[in-house]
């Protein structure tokens, strides 16, 4: 059978994007579903089962790194857990995505010649079957509990602008607006919006929010 993979992307673009690049880079695999959240991502694959998950790390509801470390938990003991591969924007979640046993941590956009070095990487994994250490990712979901794993500070903002997705860098931003559920990001003539709530991106944030906050 040929291999499935499931993706958890919150942006319905970059999922779609993401999808395409990997038909093209491995045509035998199978993308069995998107996830939109880290909450559904962690009950689609328990559903489904897949042999490769890539996984955003920034999600409403819980993280990726959160998701995989729910699925140690509940996974059947009887089947290979997956390859693991993190789709962020953020390089500041590498430490903690391979404490996750994480294969690659690809960063977005995702560049067509860097997803192939990671399919080679998946397929080999998939090869070798190798065992996955659970009781390390037991240890890591115990630090994500116990907060000793806090979430890093953003330097780069992923929003939208149009029907397009762009990462603004914080140096950029002159004030930030709470629009409901959302995010207003107002940088010199330009205006972006945010898929976030500004309650769960200010502990994230590395300047004086003050500062920066329109409310």
């Amino acid at each position: 059978m040929n291999p499935a993979a499931l993706i958890a992307e919150d942006e319905p673009l970059l999922a779609a994007a993401l999808q395409a690049e990997l038909a093209r880079a491995w045509p035998a695999l199978q993308v069995l579903a998107h996830a939109p959240n880290g909450i559904e991502a962690a009950r689609m694959a328990l559903q489904h089962l897949p042999d490769v998950l890539f996984f955003d790390i920034q999600m409403p509801g819980q993280s990726g790194l959160q998701a995989v470390a729910e699925l140690a938990d509940d996974w059947p003991a009887d089947t290979p857990f997956p390859a693991l591969v993190f789709v962020t924007a953020f390089d500041q979640y590498a430490v903690q995505a391979f404490e996750m046993q994480a294969l690659d941590y690809l960063l977005k956009p995702v560049q067509a010649a860097r997803l192939g070095a990671t399919v080679a990487r998946v397929q080999e994994r998939l090869a070798r079957s190798a065992p996955t250490d659970f009781a390390a990712l037991h240890q890591v979901l115990q630090k994500l509990n116990a907060g000793a794993l806090p979430q890093p500070a953003l330097h780069m903002l992923q929003a939208g602008h149009g029907s397009t997705i762009e990462f603004v860098p914080l140096a950029d931003v002159i004030y930030l607006e709470a629009a409901d559920k959302y995010v207003r990001v107002i940088t010199n003539g330009k205006e972006h919006l945010l898929r976030t709530s500004l309650r769960e991106l200010l502990p994230q944030l590395e300047f004086t929010q003050s500062e920066f906050i329109c409310s």
